[in-house]
């Protein structure tokens, strides 16, 4: 998962960001339209509509994002799988 910002809006929804996501089987590459403004909920929101109801869940998720905004978007993403999220500290 890595961001493209910085983009001319161009739509009436005025999307001014990219989300990459890249599958590292089929190299497959999916770019979600965004806002630079959206939230860890808006980001899972879009992960679960356009990634897992494709795909399914993955088995692993690679990403450098800022550890903070990670933190929130597996919290914001486990309320939506109506799970308990439960960080290890190893």
């Amino acid at each position: 998962m890595e961001w493209v910002t910085g983009l001319v809006p161009g739509s009436k929804e005025n999307y001014n960001s990219c989300l990459i996501i890249v599958d590292r089987f089929s190299k497959i590459m999916r770019c979600l339209p965004c806002h630079k403004e959206d939230t860890a909920m808006d980001t899972a929101m879009l992960f679960w509509n356009n990634i897992i109801s494709s795909y399914g869940v993955p088995k692993i998720i690679i990403s450098d994002m800022n550890p903070k905004f990670k933190y929130e978007f597996w919290t914001n993403f486990s309320d939506i799988l109506g799970n308990k999220l439960a960080f290890s500290t190893a």
